[in-house]
């Protein structure tokens, strides 16, 4: 087993992070927070969601956002769509990178978009046909990966169709979500062999919640595996909406530090990814739930 010598760090602060903050970010603020994250080296950041402003308020500036950025050259800003007419909005709002969204577990589907696994896929079809006639890369999430808040376990075969799918349709990559952090590396390794025979590795990225304080462990597992894209968000914004004052996200500056520490190339500034974050919990009056940003702030303070 040998690590990558490079990994490509998706940043989902902006949106997985901040769709979750009980209260309203100002646009301005979302704005900053991801020009910073660009200016940090980060090469792809998930700017913001075309979803419906009644399900998740905390995107309905997606436009202002998208029209706000300072956009980085050699930087993708993807944005979630969960149809066409969210990706007509994002296309009207010059996205050139999106994203779409399915879940491994049926009782997930129907919970969390009011359908089917089939349903959901067959919604994405005519998103990433209309991508391609654009010129536009799509890039597919698949959650719950290891389990499912309602269903409880999630095999890897289910895992591994949705995801097939999903590259079948023309996503360039497709990210595997532990969305409750219930994995732990032998889960994961398992899962991941079972989706590589289906898509493969190179074409995989990993989402992990740290719910279980797994993230940094089962991140590694698929670092051994080959896999080298890697999800997470400053500062661990996102809390886990399944598991009542849990973490959420694995934080990016946890990440980068390991990432450091291996020797493995990420061209992501660790000491800019940390002021990043501190800049946004500041604004929002909360610590980081990244350990790494705390020792740092410690260190600096002492």
């Amino acid at each position: 087993m040998t690590l990558p010598k490079k990994v490509r760090i998706v940043e989902v602060g902006p949106r997985d992070g901040l769709q979750n903050e009980p209260g309203t970010v100002g646009s301005a603020v979302k704005i900053e927070l991801i020009n910073r994250l660009a200016e940090a080296g980060l090469p792809a950041i998930e700017a913001t969601a075309f979803v419906s402003p009644k399900w998740i308020p905390q995107m309905a500036d997606n436009a202002a956002v998208m029209a706000g950025i300072r956009r980085k050259p050699g930087v993708a800003y993807p944005v979630l769509v969960p149809n066409l007419k969210g990706f007509e909005a994002a296309l009207a709002a010059g996205a050139r990178e999106v994203a779409v969204f399915g879940a491994a577990s049926e009782a997930f589907s129907q919970k969390n978009i009011n359908c089917s696994i089939a349903e959901s896929l067959a919604r994405f079809e005519p998103v990433v046909q209309a991508a391609k006639q654009h010129g536009i890369a799509v890039r597919g999430y698949v959650s719950c990966v290891a389990g499912c808040p309602y269903q409880g376990a999630v095999e890897p075969a289910a895992v591994a169709e949705v995801a097939a799918e999903l590259y079948r349709m023309g996503c360039y990559e497709v990210s595997l979500g532990d969305t409750i952090g219930v994995g732990t590396p032998l889960k994961i390794q398992a899962m991941l062999a079972a989706v590589a025979k289906a898509v493969p590795m190179e074409k995989l990225g990993v989402h992990f919640h740290d719910t279980y304080g797994q993230a940094l462990a089962n991140l590694y597992a698929a670092l051994e595996l080959g896999v080298a894209t890697i999800d997470s968000s400053v500062a661990g914004l996102g809390g886990c909406p399944y598991a009542k004052g849990a973490s959420g996200n694995v934080a990016t500056e946890d990440v980068v530090y390991m990432l450091n520490g291996l020797g493995i190339e990420t061209g992501v500034d660790l000491d800019r990814v940390f002021e990043a974050g501190r800049y946004i919990c500041e604004q929002l009056q909360r610590i980081p739930s990244s350990k790494v940003a705390r020792a740092m702030a410690a260190k600096r303070a002492a």
